[in-house]
């Protein structure tokens, strides 16, 4: 028997449709990759694999994914127009179709510059809005975004992973589920924490404080 935390996993999430797989998950994964970039990328490359590739234009997958991008909401009446704001606020965008099969169908790489910054982001959409991210940078995760989560990258060392739990013990925020992962020992090491609440930019700020901490990045969808 199928179980289900709530009513919207079955009749999906409100959204500018067509579809949920192909549109409000497509949205949620560029939201994600806004998030950790923390900005809007003035160029971006967009890989798309298996189903996305194919249907991409038609299901409307590239308008959702920039519209994740540009920081709108599932059901936001701009999202028709994505593609067209955000050429207007100058984000060069090129489309990639992939001929490669991924581990999921709709599958799609992000790839975020401004500058010499940049980021990749791979994600899925796996049904009814629901996504997963499997990849950021060279570290491979398991995201779903079901949950509120903060992201943490930071010198690999001694003492990094008690230190931020410390900070979420002190405001009393339960970390229901935490993955760590770095390159090589000694280098840039990776913390996602899927947390009980929503977490205040207090406790970001807090964070960001301890030593050797490169980016910290918060976001529930």
């Amino acid at each position: 028997m199928m179980k289900f935390n709530s009513v919207f996993d079955i009749i999906g999430p409100v959204m500018i449709g067509p579809s949920s797989s192909h549109t409000a998950g497509a949205c949620r994964i560029g939201a994600v990759a806004r998030s950790v970039f923390n900005e809007m990328p003035m160029q971006v490359d967009i890989h798309l694999y298996g189903s996305f590739a194919k249907t991409y234009k038609g299901h409307g997958t590239d308008v959702a994914l920039i519209g994740g991008l540009l920081g709108f909401e599932t059901d936001d009446e701009r999202m028709p127009d994505a593609i067209t704001l955000a050429k207007e606020w100058g984000m060069h965008i090129n489309f990639i179709e992939e001929l490669e099969e991924a581990a999921h169908p709709n599958t799609v790489k992000l790839v975020l510059k401004n500058g010499m910054q940049q980021t990749t982001l791979v994600g899925a959409s796996i049904g009814g809005g629901k996504i997963e991210i499997v990849r950021l940078n060279e570290f491979e995760l398991e995201f779903t975004g079901m949950s509120p989560a903060v992201l943490v990258l930071h010198k690999d060392q001694f003492g990094a992973i008690a230190a931020v739990s410390g900070i979420f013990a002190k405001h009393e925020i339960n970390i229901g589920q935490m993955k760590v992962s770095r390159k090589v020992k000694g280098d840039e090491a990776l913390m996602v924490l899927e947390v009980d609440q929503r977490v205040e930019q207090v406790v970001l700020d807090e964070i960001k404080e301890l030593p050797d901490i490169y980016q910290v990045a918060s976001f529930i969808l």
